[in-house]
């Protein structure tokens, strides 16, 4: 059973290969969207999937080539993309994250995590508002993180490089409503995904232990937040950081 709200329209999610983009992959199949999923390197096991998912959902998933190493490539992958008929939706989700305490985090570090996570999804979504604002009725979602919120230890570069992408969320969202698109963030607490994985198990359970239900988030946990934002069930929500942290805004 499709959601009417989601049904036929357009969405393309970066970092779609794993993790929190592959479940909101699946989540907005289910719902009856047509989805290019951004990777960076595509794989007969990825495209079997999302055949499947086709198959299931009577949809259209497919593998889209989106390299967000760096801002150049970033606008160039988006150029390409920005021809799709069509597409109201766009969740930036693909990042990079690594962790030590201030004093070791070295600047390239600090570096590397703005370029991805902040520089190459802010020149994406530059060229890609070119196709939204003229579909209308659209729908951009950024993914961040309780991190650049919370401002919690070890996470200086990714937390710093989150809360910025959710800062210009605001901006984005005051500047463009009157075009036709809503501007939302997601920020999850840890997560049951690859790249939580990176971190020590005692970094991972203090997290979890830090929220009300005391457990990390599942990947589809926060992919269905995702998805709410993106539709029409959210059509008076704009401008918003929606923390999906088990309980963690009482620390």
């Amino acid at each position: 059973m499709t959601n009417e709200s989601l049904a036929g329209r357009v969405a393309l999610v970066t970092g779609a290969s794993r993790g929190i983009g592959l479940a909101t992959v699946e989540v907005l199949a289910r719902q009856g969207c047509r989805v290019l999923a951004g990777v960076r390197q595509s794989s007969p096991e990825l495209d079997g999937h999302f055949g499947e998912l086709s198959k299931q959902y009577q949809t259209t998933v497919s593998a889209v080539h989106v390299d967000l190493t760096d801002s150049d490539k970033a606008a160039n992958c988006a150029k390409e993309l920005a021809r799709t008929e069509g597409l109201q939706i766009l969740i930036n989700n693909a990042g990079i994250a690594t962790g030590a305490t201030f004093q070791m985090t070295a600047m390239k570090s600090f570096r590397d995590q703005f370029e991805v996570n902040f520089f190459a999804t802010i020149a994406f979504t530059q060229v890609l508002l070119r196709r939204l604002t003229r579909t209308g009725n659209a729908s951009v979602v950024n993914i961040g993180s309780t991190a650049g919120l919370n401002g919690d230890s070890g996470t200086a570069a990714y937390g710093a490089s989150k809360a910025a992408l959710m800062y210009v969320t605001k901006v984005m969202a005051r500047e463009l409503g009157s075009q036709g698109v809503r501007v939302n963030a997601v920020a999850p607490t840890v997560t049951s995904t690859e790249m939580s994985a990176q971190m020590t198990s005692e970094s991972r359970e203090a997290l979890a232990k830090a929220g009300a239900l005391q457990r990390p988030a599942s990947p589809i946990e926060i992919a269905e937040m995702i998805a709410f934002l993106a539709s029409d069930r959210a059509s008076m929500v704009t401008g918003q950081v929606i923390r999906v942290d088990g309980g963690q805004r009482g620390r």
